[in-house]
Parts: structure tokens; sequence; C-alpha cells
């Protein structure tokens, strides 16, 4: 997450909306000059706050006196682990190494990159491809949109963020579009070609485009290769993850894991969840399953994702009768800016026993506006507390 994940990303995102906001400023009596973005100063800028994060970190770690390696580790037996060249015995293991992004098996896939290289481009390019529909994809595809830079994104399937609310999908669809992403679906990558210093890439619709850079967000598998698993037989699933009960604990009883490595709910806040509550298991006396219910999650694309909750076709799977309430708007800032971007709102109620057990919006500062709405959803909410409550206005 804070290397080559949500912090640096999120960095990104700031710097590639204020092109959009520099427009936007027309319309509140601002004149603005010629602006250019500084790229490399930008990864500079990053890359220094990274080692400031990592500095914090490490002193986190001194301060609660942590010993801390650097090196590679492998999983001895049960209750030895090799870094490098040394032994360490230990009565309990804690795996926590994370994800890794994953890429086809195409012809010329040697000139693809994944999102953690996008984070450090040597240079901004003037045209990429994006391929993927997920999170990831889309926000990166508003970096570069939002940069200046001719994006194109390829989307396997007919909709973009796949199991996702579909008033999430089509209103997000539908802005992207506006803001001049070049949105394909429905289509995928089948060979890279590498002409002169432009890369010619094909896709299963017959379409050949013409690009500087293709970055691939397809999915991340877990990083359980190389760590000696196979040495005390912890238990994998198809996918490389590894297999863990209610409370975090492997196959092997005194092995552990937590976070993506386990592949449950793929976030960062939810592996420092399953962290805490492993702690209150082991080490408190109070055996804590962690809570995967109502979590609520965000997508930094532009506009904003924000949700928590059951979608709609979720809570029409599981409640006999839901009722939706949705709106679409144009935030005040866009009454004056000219800029046509909507804002979309919905809450899902299961009808029976008016409990709000979905919330959606998509559009300017979600993910602030959700993280509150979360506590209420969790705290079982009903739509008479939501009337209920008297709004701030403006």
């Amino acid at each position: 997450c804070v290397n080559v994940g949500c912090v640096p990303k999120k960095l990104l995102v700031i710097a590639s909306q204020f092109r959009e906001a520099f427009q936007n400023a027309a319309g509140f009596g601002w004149t603005v000059g010629e602006t250019h973005i500084d790229w490399a100063e930008l990864i500079d800028n990053k890359d220094q706050e990274i080692k400031r994060l990592n500095a914090i970190y490490a002193g986190i770690l001194e301060r609660a006196g942590v010993d801390h390696f650097e090196g590679h580790a492998t999983i001895i037996d049960e209750h030895t682990v090799q870094v490098d060249d040394q032994l360490f015995s230990t009565e309990y293991i804690l795996i926590a190494t994370g994800g890794w992004p994953v890429l086809p098996d195409i012809p010329g896939i040697e000139y693809a990159e994944t999102s953690n290289e996008a984070l450090s481009f040597s240079e901004l390019d003037r045209r990429i491809v994006i391929v993927g529909g997920g999170y990831i994809g889309c926000e990166f595809a508003g970096i570069f949109n939002g940069l200046g830079v001719e994006t194109t994104q390829i989307v396997r399937n007919e909709q973009i963020l796949m199991g996702f609310d579909h008033d999430i999908q089509q209103t997000l669809a539908e802005e992207m579009l506006a803001k001049g992403i070049d949105l394909r679906r429905s289509t995928n990558v089948v060979r890279i070609d590498k002409i002169d210093d432009e890369l010619q890439i094909e896709l299963t619709d017959g379409t050949v485009l013409l690009a500087d850079r293709i970055m691939f967000a397809i999915g991340r598998e877990p990083l359980t290769a190389g760590l000696g698993l196979e040495n005390v037989g912890v238990e994998l699933n198809e996918q490389g993850a590894i297999v863990v009960d209610d409370y975090s604990q492997t196959s092997v009883p005194n092995i552990y894991a937590v976070g993506d490595v386990t592949d449950r709910v793929n976030l960062t806040p939810v592996a420092l969840a399953e962290g805490m509550a492993l702690a209150g298991t082991l080490f408190k006396g109070t055996p804590t399953a962690p809570d995967y219910s109502n979590i609520p999650t965000a997508i930094f694309s532009q506009p904003n994702v924000a949700t928590v909750g059951l979608s709609e076709e979720a809570a029409r799977a599981e409640y006999r009768d839901v009722d939706i309430y949705r709106a679409k708007f144009r935030p005040m800032i866009h009454t004056l800016s000219g800029n046509e971007e909507r804002t979309m709102m919905k809450i899902i109620v299961a009808r029976d026993s008016q409990k709000v057990v979905g919330l959606h919006v998509v559009g300017l500062d979600a993910p602030e506006i959700v993280q509150g709405m979360a506590v209420a959803i969790k705290a079982g909410a009903t739509k008479a507390d939501f009337d209920a409550t008297v709004g701030i206005h403006p």
C-alpha cells in the first residue's frame, strides 16, 4: 500500500485533478495562465513522501521493540524461519506478504507494464493503453487522462467494475467517456508488437491500436511462491492463496496468514483489521474473527466512487423485497464551472425491516461521504433514521 499501492496512487490521482480544477476555476472568475505538468518533479516528490512514510513505520517498529530484519524469508520447519543466512526460532509464524500484479500469456507481453511500474514511469508519454476494468484500471485511466495523456481503456466485459452496483458501473462509464477516455468494452488484447518506437496492439475485435505504453491491470495474485510453504504443508487454494479459517489460522496450527495473501477481502484496512483480530486471538485471550460485513470501499477514479453494503443485485437476491432511492444531480461547483459532471447517490432498503443495506455514491468527495455513512449502516440505521436526520445546507 505505502510503496507501490494506494498511497502513491492517491498522490498521482490528486496531481491529475488539477488540470480540470484549473478549467473549473474560470467560471468563478479566475484567470489561470499556461499550465504544464513536470512529471519528473511529481515522481520525485512522491518518492520523497514514500521515504518519509517508510521512516515513520520503521520508527513505530523500533519504539514497539520489534526486531526488524530485511531479507528473503523461508520457512524451514513449523518453528524455524531462515532470513538469508540467519535462523530464527519462533512459537508462531505470521505470513503477510500481500499480492502482486499478474500479466497474461500473450505474444509481446514483454512490452507491457503494470501498476508497479506506472507509479514511476521515466516519462509521461503521449498515448497509453490500459487493460482492465477493475478499480486499478479505472483509477489509472483517470490519472493519465487527467495528466493529458491520450488514454484508451480495454475492458473484456460489457461493463467496468464487475461486482459493483449497476448504477455505479453505468454512471462512472458515462463520466469517464465524457472526460475523454476511449473506453473499449467487450474486447481484449491478443498480441503486442513493437515497431520502431511505438507499440502496435491487436484486439480480439480485430482493431489495432498504436500507443507508447501499455499497462495491464487485470488482477493480482497472492505472493506465496518461494516462502517454503511446501516444507511444512501449508494448504493453498487453486489461485495460490493461503487457506485460513475464521481466525486466520492455516492448515499448520501455529502458522497464520492475513491480508491479500489469503485472498479474502483485498483491502489495506481489512488486512489491518485481520491483524488486530489475530493479536486478540493469540495474545489477549479473546479469540476474534474478523467481521467482513458492511466494509466500505472507495475507488479513486474520476469522479470518485464509494460504496458500503450490498449492491442492488445482491440485495434483491438476499431479501424478498427492496426499495431503491436514487438521485442524480449537478454538484454546486459545476453550476458555475460549466463542467457537466453529475453526482449519483443511491440507497437500498430492505422493505420488511426498513434497514439500509446498501449505499453507493459516484461524485465529488464520495469516499469522505461514505465513510460517515458506513458508521450508520454498520450500526443498523433504518430509512426512518436517515429521514429524521437534518441535512446540512448548502
